[in-house]
């Protein structure tokens, strides 16, 4: 894949995100449904931090891209392959898949009609659907060097550790739940519901790790970019 094709497609990735993202927080002023953003605005749906976390990615990506030299080796390219690997493309996958599954048994549980009023249909869509295919045309314009399995998955649940944490602060703080589906768990519950959800996040890691090896096979064993 060109340099150039590679350039474009972050920087347009970059500005998609960041166009998302500011109208989304414009929301917070808006009358919103109660509860919506009351305690930690938008901050706490994993939505939304995922779109944070994405524009992350294709920033420091198209900023990778302007770099001279042996980029492989360069702390940038680093931090950029372990934000791809370990974070964006699972924890991006995770979003749109169990989004559109609630949705598809009923979406009350986790995007009441109400917000329809507020949010229209094009931007639950870029929340909710075009984060999948960004990802894999990731993919598919570049390799990622994986870390060991091991530092990822102890990566990956100290991240959803602390996410967990936060909003079962934000329940014990305003006592509302930041997705309806939760209420309707009781503690043991929960707790299973967050091993499973961790769970499918490791399976997407592996998968995102077998995309890259299958795409990228003699690229990945060369550390070329």
């Amino acid at each position: 894949m060109t340099l150039t094709i590679r350039r474009v497609y972050h920087i347009a990735a970059f500005s998609w995100y960041a166009f998302v993202v500011k109208n989304l927080a414009a929301k917070d002023g808006e009358q919103l449904p109660p509860g919506i953003f009351v305690y930690g605005g938008p901050w706490k749906y994993l939505t939304f931090l995922n779109l944070l976390l994405q524009m992350l990615f294709f920033g420091l990506a198209a900023l990778s891209d302007l770099q001279a030299g042996n980029k492989a080796e360069s702390t940038l390219n680093r931090c950029k392959d372990l934000l791809f690997s370990v974070f964006a493309f699972p924890v991006g996958t995770f979003v749109v898949i169990l989004f559109w599954t609630i949705c598809a048994y009923d979406r009350e549980l986790v995007y009441p009609a109400t917000i329809d009023t507020f949010f229209p249909p094009w931007m639950n869509h870029a929340m909710h659907t075009l984060v999948l295919p960004f990802l894999l045309g990731e993919v598919v314009v570049q390799p990622h060097i994986y870390p060991q399995t091991k530092h990822a998955l102890q990566a990956l649940g100290g991240v959803g550790a602390a996410y967990l944490f936060w909003i079962i602060w934000v329940y014990l703080s305003v006592g509302i739940w930041v997705y309806p589906l939760l209420a309707h768990f009781s503690t043991p519950g929960l707790v299973g519901l967050f091993f499973f959800n961790m769970s499918v996040v490791v399976l997407l890691y592996l998968l995102g790790n077998k995309l890259n090896s299958h795409f990228w096979s003699k690229d990945v064993t060369s550390g070329g970019h």
